[in-house]
């Protein structure tokens, strides 16, 4: 359920994406041929959204098999299996071949044939879900569905041909930044993105699940803001109970959607996720270099194209720390179903099945909390913008981190802004009101003085703290120039 509620009566309340069903609905009224790539994260809803957009509007709809369920065949097989299903597909639409088709210039020979017989005036949706699997190695599908869209589909001003994936690598090399048969053939692309905290809260409003804005935001931890995933919390059942129901009982929804959400996107998954499991080890990530380093790489055109669809996939971010070069790239791990999996899953860690119901207020559960509330932040930090009042001003966010060899002093996040301020946040994830004791009250101005000398900054600095709760009135409180609540993560 990523985006709707069925009622009793079947009828479909769409929820979330509403500029994404309005561009769908204006390009299906344009007139004209139009090749769409709706891309994004593996379940965050791309089918789900087309399909009911479109449902019986759908003039041939086809999805391919999953690599996952075929990892063990050749690679003449995987093309025949294809081959037979996008038969099928043409099949349900009213195609009057038997058997399959020889190879893919056929396939979409016997679908041109299938679309010059529906009505000329009608508008002809084409829907191919996951597209990338359907290119199997050696399978000669790409040039065949170049032919099919350059040589037919781009001169019938009825066709709209839609296309999604969630190898958004693929996408990206193949389609909109193709550079052979298909360059600037793509005529909109649009990118879904997982839910905000605020749509999680409408989403689970909508499906009666009573819980506090603390419980949502840490379902947002575990599941990154993935629709699929969150469809699995149960009403009736606290946070610990609905994360080992899912991840640490025998045999639940969602122990082994890492391998697969890795085996469905990848060939080879297994030197992507090394990268992954490298970077879960620090929250600041690190250079190329250093990824090459330790893994015994090579830093060369290799380790850049696997970092590269990494990036395309959403996995992870580059960017680069307050003050440094672009030589100071650095890449870090974003996807927090990825690092709740390697802090928590990952080479079976935990055998308990009541794991996060025993201990969901230890220290290593809290230390995960930290990490993962910043990264919650990072990706919420047009809001963390709004509640400061600068949303509209030019700002660059980013890290700090000293890398003199006697003090690794750091700072979580530093928003530089164009109005001649600098806030330096502190993120704090508490079950309650954060307090600034005296010796912490030390290290902030330490920390402070610190950043200061070495990025020999001359812009007013604003110590700013982000908690779940706010901050305690005390002695030392006052120290903080801004205080933002987790209630204006909620805010888009």
């Amino acid at each position: 359920l990523p985006f709707f509620l069925s009622s009793s009566k079947r009828g479909n309340l769409f929820f979330n994406c509403y500029k994404e069903q309005d561009e769908l609905e204006n390009i299906y009224k344009s007139g004209q041929a139009e090749f769409v790539v709706v891309y994004g994260r593996r379940r965050v809803g791309k089918t789900f959204l087309v399909r009911e957009m479109f449902d019986e509007r759908l003039s041939f709809y086809n999805t391919a098999l999953s690599p996952f369920e075929m990892e063990k065949e050749n690679g003449s097989l995987l093309i025949q299996q294809q081959l037979a299903v996008f038969a099928e597909s043409l099949r349900n639409y009213g195609d009057y071949h038997d058997g399959s088709p020889k190879d893919w210039i056929q396939a979409f020979r016997w679908l041109k044939e299938l679309l010059g017989r529906k009505a000329r005036k009608k508008r002809l949706v084409v829907f191919l879900d996951e597209l990338p699997w359907m290119d199997t190695p050696r399978s000669g599908f790409m040039t065949a569905f170049e032919h099919f869209w350059n040589g037919w589909g781009a001169g019938q001003h009825n066709l709209m041909l839609i296309v999604c994936g969630s190898a958004s690598s693929w996408i990206n090399d193949k389609l909109i930044n193709n550079t052979g048969g298909l360059y600037g053939r793509t005529t909109r692309e649009i990118h879904l993105a997982p839910f905000s905290l605020q749509e999680c809260k409408q989403y689970f409003h909508l499906r009666n699940l009573k819980m506090s804005d603390y419980d949502i935001l840490q379902y947002y931890m575990v599941m990154g803001g993935i629709p699929y995933y969150m469809s699995y919390v149960e009403k009736g059942k606290s946070l610990p109970q609905n994360i080992d129901n899912l991840f640490f009982k025998r045999k639940s929804k969602l122990l082994l959607e890492f391998d697969r959400l890795f085996k469905s996107l990848f060939v080879g998954p297994q030197k992507y996720v090394n990268i992954l499991r490298l970077l879960s080890n620090r929250k600041l990530g690190y250079t190329r270099g250093e990824i090459a380093k330790k893994l015994k790489m090579n830093s060369g055109g290799g380790l850049t194209s696997l970092l590269l669809s990494l990036e395309a996939c959403d996995f992870i971010k580059q960017y680069i720390p307050f003050g440094s070069s672009r030589r100071n790239t650095h890449y870090k791990l974003t996807d927090l179903f990825c690092i709740f999996y390697f802090n928590f899953v990952d080479d079976h860690k935990n055998n308990s099945t009541t794991f996060w119901q025993d201990n969901h207020r230890s220290p290593t559960l809290n230390a995960w909390r930290g990490f993962a509330f910043e990264e919650v932040c990072f990706s919420h930090q047009e809001c963390l913008k709004k509640a400061l009042g600068v949303n509209g001003v030019n700002c660059e966010v980013s890290v700090w981190r000293n890398n003199d060899t006697d003090d690794h002093t750091q700072i979580d996040m530093v928003i530089q802004r164009a109005d001649n301020v600098i806030n330096i946040c502190e993120m704090k994830f508490c079950t309650s009101e954060f307090e600034i004791d005296k010796n912490y009250s030390r290290e902030l101005n330490r920390k402070i003085d610190v950043f200061m000398h070495k990025t020999k900054t001359k812009k007013t600095i604003h110590l700013t703290f982000v908690t779940t709760y706010g901050v305690k009135q005390n002695t030392y409180s006052g120290m903080a120039d801004n205080i933002i609540t987790m209630d204006s993560l909620f805010k888009l």
